[in-house]
């Protein structure tokens, strides 16, 4: 009996988008598809937050402000596209404002049966706890289990990131368990959380939610 095929999409359902927007305590929160000349914006952050990220981040090749000067960019922006083209991944860029503040990402998208996919964001500095990142999250979210057509998504956190735990708490997911030595971040391998989330659980959509909740408005 052959194996069932797991073919890619020529064209992600739900891609390209614009999401948003949201009205949190730090601003207008929307969400659009990664740009090219987003490489300025992307780099002053990244190189400005370091202390802020680089404890969360996988472990890369190379130093901090090498991997993420203004001529990494464009590389990384070639292959988060290629994979949306082919289906594979949804790379936002978070704005507040119209102001670039992060990025958040639908990656590893298998379909068929599954149709699954992890979650994954960060945000400057200067927005934290503004419920940026939880907003964003909501508006994602609400697109891929939607428009995207998926069934689960999952999101792993370090157990010292109470920040993130907090992110994803708040947006309606559940703790599932603890990956031990699960990915190498900041030099070494670290224990994570696995957060996760059905479409039956997100019940009128996480948007809803924070909307009913006093978390944020609609523009």
């Amino acid at each position: 009996m052959q194996p069932a095929a797991y073919d890619l999409e020529s064209r992600h359902p739900g891609w390209p988008a614009r999401l948003g927007p949201l009205r949190v305590a730090a601003g207008e929160v929307a969400v659009r598809p990664i740009r090219l000349r987003d490489a300025g914006d992307w780099s002053r952050i990244r190189l400005r937050d370091q202390e802020h990220l680089e404890p969360w981040e996988p472990t890369g090749p190379g130093p901090w402000r090498d991997r993420n000067s203004y001529w990494s960019w464009p590389p990384q922006w070639t292959a988060l596209r290629s994979l949306a083209r082919r289906g594979q991944c949804l790379p936002y860029t978070i704005t507040v404002d119209g102001a670039f503040a992060g990025q958040i990402t639908i990656g590893n998208v298998i379909r068929a049966s599954l149709r699954s996919a992890w979650v994954g964001y960060w945000v400057s500095s200067s927005v934290v706890k503004g419920g940026v990142a939880t907003a964003a999250v909501a508006l994602v979210v609400d697109h891929a289990f939607t428009s995207a057509g998926l069934h689960r998504i999952e999101a792993t956190v370090r157990p010292e990131n109470t920040p993130s735990i907090k992110v994803l708490t708040k947006a309606g997911f559940r703790q599932e368990g603890l990956f031990r030595r699960y990915l190498d971040v900041a030099g070494d391998w670290r224990d994570h959380y696995c957060y996760a989330m059905t479409v039956e659980e997100s019940g009128p959509g996480l948007v809803a939610r924070l909307v009913a909740t006093g978390r944020a408005d609609y523009r």
